[in-house]
């Protein structure tokens, strides 16, 4: 496309088209335009639009096409053409910050999120003058611009809260802090020396402080949530900062810290409960409890009046239940309990409370707890007055044991460690469990939760003779009207059905679930119809784990239970999700009990492949007629090409081949080509070549044994030639891991003498560079019991079954692969792995509709293909050198004396021992 007039004018009328509310007109005009994204000066004639076009509309509309195109089309996918030409990229990046700074505002932001987009994949090694420019605006006094240059500064920055540690990071950090930090401050100065016009412009200016503060904070990795007025904002942000700084800057900040604790404290005795305050609240208490942790800043909390005030007049006031809690309680169910179960409370003021107490319980564990214990019981004693009318005291009291309790914590086991100081299952007794015994389980629904969430917390702490007494209850909240007591009644059962006691064995059995396994599911399905959860996930789970839990318990309730999970599967259907998924778990599990259940399943198609291997997996013999009538519609290209599905597709095809091996022979000619297009497509890809390999090797086992031999011998080498092209293409790590599994599979199933002929017949010595630039190496690379198995007994057969090993230029390889594997054995794993291949397994797969997700209880057991020939690798290694040297007398000794390491000769020493067999 040429930058010309004509195709302004032509883009022009179709972005207008794309406005128009009649389908009839809007869609063949967006057609259009994804039709002619891929061409040349695309991009360029938008931001032509946006400079040029007299009409706003269309500058806006220009604006938003050109940052969604940004975002489809900018990041370069391995193994996918370019979607954007080079002369593109540079004149876009020539062009995009000045024409950003000199836009409106409303397109400003457009191009701002179109700049950190660039920026992710290009800043700072292909864009290195993009700081530099945005700093040099700093200088031109227009607010408008430097509003610009900070917005987008920002949107770039943000990332580096998110990112994994690494000296890439650091450096990129390092580089952005050098050219931004002090042109950054010097700014802040200048707006802080600027009374009079700072006045004039109140509200302008405050906005540009909170940004200002905001970006400080990015650069030095850490939060901003949530909004409220601009000065609560500012206020929070310089709380949120001032924390950031006593932290990471601690020698520095040490001077100013005492003023900004006093500063910080009035604020908080000051400022009222309001929702508005909420996160300045927070941000001010999180400040005191990130000082009060360090060990030099101890001394202005030691003070026993100190301690006491803050109980008082920042830690109680903090934790109370207000009007608008109980409103997002009953109103607001979803978001409360994501808030409250899924650990997104981080800005909220009981939250800050908590983190408070256990930050003063580091260094005055006993202080602390001697003092809150009093407001605890003073609570408790102001709720049994008038339970109906105190109730909120009571909930205060238990959030105020529940962090002066916790001292660490984890999501798979609760509380960790616990206060020794706080008697938990007393409290849990006297406290806990004479709320959930009541006989409405409506009574007091945030008491109830409470005392279930207690539960889930302290689950670790608590003796297993109270859990199993808080069953029966738990099953009981099921049928909680409230939405919030059911979902953590369902939460909790799944929390304590995963419990592991000390020899790593379920806690709670199924044997001990017996007696409640009728009004267990009848509960947990009723609780799906009460209003507002329908699609619970929490529900779901808990439902899934009682399956895995009770296991063959659950067979004579399946006819009624699958029958309620298939309706509840097409009625959700493309809606929720997780809730979906959990779904499919259930059903899975059901199978896996040897239940003859098929159903159908249009809508998740990764699911039905998983389920169907399972259903394969199941079969002892052949398979029926209607799955191989399938199996040549899933050789289709169009399946393959869904991200999402190729894990299971593949895991369906291993299925096909171990279980359908004989059929499959019997028409080998049809389906042997098509399995090996799937691998060569697969094995192209750095991101799949894995399953191309899983692929491979079933395909090699099931050959072996059940396919005619000629109709696979014309492929073998043709595969093998593919390898090396991707080894010597594009080689990994992971490539190489499975190229080693392969390979010596391979060996043990046709061969050692079989490899090294295939192997010269593609070049001649071309297993000596095998063995040497790639086995020797790289071996100890090779991760998994099973994986290390093979190649050792691959290993094995090389060294002892092929005699090119022998009496070749190949002997001058035997000590050293003998060394290899001796070192696989007794060598921990080497895990490193180049820094410029940490992402290649990431890719951009937008929704979840392209994204594998492996259903739980779904996996497929680990299966060892020398299980029946080698038990343990080291004897066998053993066994089959004391062969060889029988074959070949002093040979081996000789070898073994000359070349082979000391320690590794010691440990060889004591394979031969441990096999009783000697070496001739």
């Amino acid at each position: 496309m040429e930058l010309s007039d004509a195709n302004l004018q032509t883009l022009t009328e179709y972005l207008k088209k794309t406005l128009d509310p009649d389908p009839a007109i809007r869609r063949p005009a967006e057609k259009f335009l994804e039709s002619v994204e891929g061409s040349q000066n695309y991009p360029l004639l938008l931001l032509t639009l946006l400079e040029k076009s007299q009409e706003n509309v269309i500058k806006v509309c220009a604006s938003v096409t050109f940052k969604n195109y940004i975002k489809r089309n900018w990041r370069i996918v391995e193994d996918e053409p370019n979607k954007i030409c080079e002369s593109d990229r540079i004149a876009i990046k020539a062009n995009i910050v000045p024409l950003m700074l000199s836009s409106p505002e409303q397109i400003q932001k457009q191009l701002s999120d179109a700049i950190s987009i660039i920026g992710r994949e290009d800043f700072p090694q292909k864009w290195p003058d993009l700081l530099t420019e945005m700093v040099n605006r700093f200088q031109s006094g227009d607010f408008h611009v430097i509003n610009g240059v900070l917005r987008t500064a920002h949107s770039l920055f943000k990332r580096y809260r998110h990112e994994f540690k690494s000296n890439e990071l650091w450096t990129e950090i390092k580089l952005v802090l050098d050219a931004f930090a002090l042109p950054l401050t010097n700014l802040f100065k200048v707006l802080i020396d600027l009374p009079e016009f700072f006045e004039d412009n109140m509200e302008t200016w405050m906005t540009n402080f909170h940004t200002l503060l905001t970006l400080d904070n990015k650069l030095l990795q850490t939060d901003d949530e949530e909004e409220a007025g601009l000065l609560e904002l500012l206020k929070s942000q310089i709380c949120d900062n001032a924390a950031l700084y006593a932290q990471k800057y601690d020698e520095e900040f040490q001077p100013y810290l005492p003023r900004f604790v006093t500063a910080i404290w009035n604020l908080l005795v000051t400022t009222g409960q309001e929702v508005k305050y909420d996160l300045l609240v927070s941000n001010a208490i999180q400040f005191l409890a990130s000082v009060c942790e360090r060990p030099h800043y101890k001394h202005l909390f030691e003070d026993q009046n100190t301690l006491t005030s803050i109980c008082e007049k920042v830690i109680v006031p903090n934790m109370e239940f207000r009007a608008a809690d109980e409103e997002a309680f009953e109103d607001n169910s979803e978001e409360y309990i994501r808030r409250d179960l899924e650990g997104s409370d981080i800005d909220t003021r009981r939250r800050a409370a908590c983190d408070l107490v256990r930050g003063l319980c580091k260094f005055f564990e006993g202080p602390v707890t001697g003092i809150f214990s009093g407001y605890v019981n003073s609570m408790l004693q102001e709720y049994a007055k008038n339970p109906s009318v105190n109730w909120k005291h009571k909930d205060a009291a238990i959030y105020l044991v529940t962090s002066l309790a916790s001292k660490a914590q984890t999501q798979k086991h609760g509380i960790t460690q616990a206060n020794e100081l706080v008697n938990l299952t007393e409290f849990f007794v006297n406290h806990i469990q004479p709320d959930l015994k009541s006989p409405s389980v409506n009574e007091f629904p945030v008491l109830k939760a409470d005392g279930i969430k207690y539960i889930m917390i302290f689950r670790s702490q608590v003796p297993k003779e109270q859990l199993l007494l808080s069953i029966p209850l738990l099953i009981n909240h099921l049928q909680a009207e409230s939405i919030v007591v059911h979902t953590y009644a369902a939460h909790a059962l799944e929390r304590l059905f995963t419990m592991r006691g000390t020899n790593n064995s379920i806690l709670i059995t199924a044997a001990e679930m017996a007696p409640f396994v009728e009004v267990l599911l009848t509960n947990l399905f009723k609780a799906l119809t009460l209003p507002g959860s329908s699609e619970n996930e929490y529900i779901m789970k808990a439902i899934m784990r009682s399956f895995s839990l009770l296991q063959e318990s659950i067979i004579p309730y399946i006819p009624s239970v699958i029958t309620q999970l298939t309706q509840k599967l097409l009625a959700v259907s493309k809606k929720q999700y997780t809730f979906s998924k959990v779904l499919f778990v259930g059903i899975f599990l059901l199978i896996s009990y040897n239940c003859s259940v098929i159903i159908s399943f249009p809508e998740f198609i990764p699911y039905v492949f998983q389920v169907m291997s399972l259903l394969l997996e199941m079969h002892k013999n052949e398979i029926p007629s209607s799955y191989m009538a399938l199996f040549p519609h899933l050789l289709q290209p169009v399946l393959w090409e869904r991200t999402g599905n190729i894990p299971p597709l593949v895991r369906l095809l291993q299925a096909y081949l171990e279980r359908g091996a004989n059929t499959i022979a019997s028409a080998a000619a049809d389906k042997i080509p098509g399995l090996l297009g799937v691998f060569q497509k697969l094995i192209a890809s750095k991101a799949n070549d894995h399953q191309g390999f899983y692929l491979l090797n079933s395909i090699i086992a099931v050959s072996y044994t059940h396919l005619d031999v000629e109709s696979v011998d014309q492929y073998r080498k043709q595969i093998f030639i593919l390898l090396f092209q991707r080894l010597q293409n594009s080689k990994t790590t992971k490539f190489i891991k499975s190229f080693l599994v392969f390979i010596n599979l391979y060996c043990i199933k046709y061969g050692a003498l079989a490899l090294q002929e295939i192997f010269d017949s593609i070049q001649p010595k071309m297993f000596g560079m095998v063995l040497e630039k790639i086995i020797i190496p790289e071996i100890q690379k090779v991760s998994g019991q099973v994986e290390k198995k093979i190649c050792a007994v691959g290993i094995t057969k090389i060294l002892t079954e092929c005699p090119p090993m022998m009496d070749t230029e190949y002997t001058k390889l035997w000590t050293p692969l003998l060394q290899a594997l001796i070192g696989l054995f007794e060598l921990p794993e080497d895990d490193t792995i180049p820094d410029e291949e940490h992402f290649i397994d990431i890719e951009d797969t937008p929704g979840y509709q392209t994204a594998f997700s492996q259903l739980a209880f779904a996996g497929k057991k680990e299966h060892d293909p020398v299980g029946q020939m080698v038990n343990n690798p080291r004897i066998h290694l053993a066994q089959s050198l004391h062969k060889l040297s029988t074959a070949c007398p002093g040979r081996v000794p000789s070898m073994l004396s000359t070349s082979l390491n000391a320690e590794a000769l010691q440990y060889l020493q004591g394979y031969l021992q441990a096999a009783s067999v000697t070496l001739l």
